[in-house]
């Protein structure tokens, strides 16, 4: 009998109905052991989100400053797993502060050190780099980074800026004014999802989960946009400066809050579109460099 753990982070359900339906060949399986964990702050965030708790939390998620957890239970700290299937979500391009908490935990220490694990993310769009950090924080706990599959909202950049806010304001996944798209991962990407847990079964089932990765790619378990790399690079600089001033000067926390907030909105609405014609205009002449860091970012 081998013992699977399925640990999620969830406020809307999106990623928790991810979790259960890749975890289900695991779960159909008499061969396999599978336990869920649901990471739980001590004080959660709010769902849906005001303005303040929403751009409130920008310092802390950028700069991975962890808050206190609800226990893990004795069960599966007392369990040795032979694979991890970790989900998380991106907040500010950092993973979000619940799962950032939970990977610099002892008790996650514990469970993953020289544990296979399989990362997968739900997010609207860019992920790259939080995947970065991502991997130094399994690093951290000697856990053994084995696949990883990154669902997308698959709709424009903009447009799911408008959909993503809404869904996150109101609570309510729905088309926003009856026109826009459904907002976050599809749910035909979410039904389908279940064809992942397929290939990770095989492969523990084999005791090969070294070889997975290339596997979940053959199945589109990884799309790498080279615009959106380029976009997550920049902002992740610019990010730090702005989480560093805003965290450094409580005193006018909520005025810099404020200048922040329209300084992300002119960066979505004015500045990414110049961004994107200049990648367009430059993208031919980078395409070694963009083929290298597409197998890069494809692999774990």
């Amino acid at each position: 009998m081998k013992n699977v753990l399925v640990i999620y982070y969830s406020q809307s359900g999106q990623l928790e109905e991810i979790a259960r339906n890749i975890a289900k060949p695991f779960l159909n399986s008499e061969e396999i052991n599978v336990t869920f964990h649901e990471i739980k702050l001590e004080n959660p965030f709010p769902f849906p989100w005001d303005k303040d708790s929403f751009f409130g939390a920008f310092p802390e998620s950028f700069l991975q400053i962890p808050r206190e957890l609800k226990p893990v239970s004795e069960a599966i700290l007392n369990t040795k797993f032979d694979l991890v299937l970790f989900h998380y979500q991106v907040w500010y391009l950092s993973p979000s502060i619940p799962i950032n908490s939970f990977l610099k935990s002892n008790d996650a220490k514990k469970i993953l050190n020289d544990t296979p694990v399989i990362t997968i993310s739900g997010s609207r769009n860019m992920w790259i780099m939080a995947q970065e950090k991502i991997k130094n924080l399994l690093k951290d706990a000697n856990a053994k980074l084995v696949g990883n599959v990154a669902l997308v909202d698959r709709v424009g950049n903009l447009i799911s800026v408008i959909t993503i806010v809404e869904w996150m304001f109101s609570g309510v996944k729905k088309k926003y004014l009856g026109i826009f798209p459904l907002p976050g991962v599809s749910d035909k990407d979410i039904q389908e999802s279940d064809k992942f847990g397929e290939v990770m079964f095989s492969a523990l089932k084999d005791n090969n989960l070294n070889d997975l990765q290339p596997k979940l790619l053959a199945i589109g378990a990884v799309k790498i946009s080279p615009y959106l790399v380029t976009v997550d690079r920049t902002a992740n600089k610019i990010f730090n400066k702005w989480s560093n001033l805003i965290y450094k000067h409580q005193k006018n926390r909520k005025q810099l809050l404020k200048v922040f907030n329209v300084y992300l909105f002119l960066a979505i609405w004015l500045i990414s579109p110049i961004v994107y014609i200049l990648h367009l205009i430059t993208y031919p002449f980078k395409l070694k460099t963009i083929k290298k860091e597409t197998r890069y970012y494809q692999g774990v």
